[in-house]
């Protein structure tokens, strides 16, 4: 089978220095890193930020083509199908060295996708309706997947310290990752984060800084703090490691297309919070494309945001390639990034798919937990309220064909932010201990 370089637009002779070595490390396929914006590449470090553009960075990697024989294609199907039901059985198509199974990790991924025919029926989408359920990976959030590929990166780059901004899921995922990896972990979050959360992030043992400001205020915090002495030694998974943990979203697509009996889905819906899961979707089906796995056919990638805080919806609407940052107001905190880093990118991949980016207010949102718990058992968090609302919303206003294939994320599980539905989530009735009782109130 012939080898292709994904994500890259420079002769592998441009490759720059870096602090470094590509050969000190392992990182499997992972060859080098690439910008985004300008195409120069750089040798595999824990760098995110191009020296010449500062466009964001993302790896490239040397994979099998699509274009060797059926043979070929089929041996590496059954090569994954044979792997363990984890993220690791991609392996061969992730920055990550070939025994990664074997070492001290979390092991997340190959969640439940839902076919979600009572969801359908209620939406009235006839083509098909899956929920691909991430509320099942270690720490109950998406958040797993990514982690678990940074802490690969952080290995090889010889850090001793896992840290992270949050808005809750991801502080959490790299406690646990942290504690069964054996780092130190530091995190650092808004000081007004769901308390289910907040208790989830400190009860792995690492260190838990709130800080006073929403998120983008502990992001800024934390750029500073790895351009000083007291950040030597550290990994920020979404920060110097952003490159590697983002090609942990990924293995989303991955999943989904082998679960759907390796097909595309001929739309999806997927929530926004940075917009990196999103970007990193959509790369791994035209990487599955690519590799001849799955038939090449066209796809619509639909974003999701709330509300209170919807920079990249505003900006698709009206028609804008800059988003506008804003200060986020919304009960979805997971999602409440005001200035979303991969925001541009996500207007590229909605437009080009012939998809779009629509929002939810928090009302909306949390009919979208109950609809979705009351139809299939699946209690989601916040942000999966809002793709439940917005996937609604699409189908209302003729943006989404509910005749296709269509596949909605829930990214975390709805005991985190109970917060959200609790006053309107209680007792049907409270009564006396007797059948009299229970006829009065009209429950027999």
């Amino acid at each position: 089978m012939a080898v292709q370089t994904v994500a890259s637009n420079t002769d592998s002779a441009n490759v720059a220095n870096t602090a470094n070595s590509a050969s000190a490390v392992d990182l499997g396929p992972a060859v080098a890193l690439s910008c985004r914006e300008c195409g120069e590449r750089f040798e595999l470090g824990p760098i995110f930020a191009c020296s010449s553009c500062f466009g964001p960075l993302e790896v490239a990697y040397e994979l099998p083509s699509g274009t060797g024989s059926s043979q070929d294609v089929e041996a590496l199907r059954k090569q994954i199908e044979a792997g363990p039901e984890t993220i690791w059985r991609y392996a061969p198509l992730l920055p990550v060295p070939a025994d990664v199974a074997g070492k001290p990790n979390l092991s997340p991924g190959f969640t439940k996708l839902v076919k979600a025919d009572n969801l359908a029926r209620e939406l009235g989408v006839t083509g098909g309706l899956y929920v691909k359920d991430d509320s099942g990976n270690p720490t109950h959030s998406f958040k797993d997947r990514v982690v678990a590929i940074a802490v690969e990166a952080a290995r090889a780059f010889g850090f001793t310290t896992l840290s992270c901004s949050s808005t809750g899921n991801l502080a959490g995922a790299v406690g646990a990752a942290a504690a069964r990896a054996g780092f130190r972990s530091c995190v650092f979050i808004p000081h007004d984060l769901e308390a289910g959360k907040v208790v989830m992030a400190a009860v792995y043992g690492g260190d838990l800084v709130g800080i006073e400001g929403n998120y983008d205020d502990v992001n800024r915090f934390c750029s500073e703090l790895i351009g000083d002495p007291l950040g030597e030694g550290w990994g920020f998974v979404n920060v110097n490691l952003r490159p590697y943990y983002g090609e942990g979203s990924k293995t989303l697509a991955y999943e989904i297309c082998e679960q759907l009996g390796w097909q595309l889905p001929d739309q999806i819906v997927i929530p926004i919070a940075s917009g990196s899961q999103l970007t990193k979707i959509d790369k791994g089906l035209k990487e599955l494309i690519a590799l001849g796995l799955v038939e090449d056919k066209p796809y619509k990638i639909f974003g999701a945001q709330a509300e209170g805080c919807s920079p990249v919806s505003a900006a698709f609407k009206a028609g804008h390639d800059v988003i506008r940052p804003v200060k986020p107001d919304t009960i979805a905190k997971s999602l409440a990034i005001g200035n979303p880093a991969d925001g541009p990118y996500v207007l590229d991949i909605a437009r080009r798919t012939g998809g779009a980016v629509e929002d939810v207010n928090d009302t909306q949102i949390v009919e979208g937990i109950k609809l979705l718990a009351r139809t299939e058992g699946i209690f989601a968090e916040t942000a999966g309220g809002v793709t439940v609302g917005v996937t609604r919303k699409l189908i209302e206003n003729g943006l989404l064909d509910p005749a296709l294939t269509t596949v909605v994320l829930n990214t975390g599980d709805g005991l985190k932010t109970l917060e959200a539905v609790a006053p309107t989530a209680g007792p049907t009735a409270t009564i006396r201990p007797s059948l009299d009782a229970f006829r009065a109130a009209g429950l027999a």
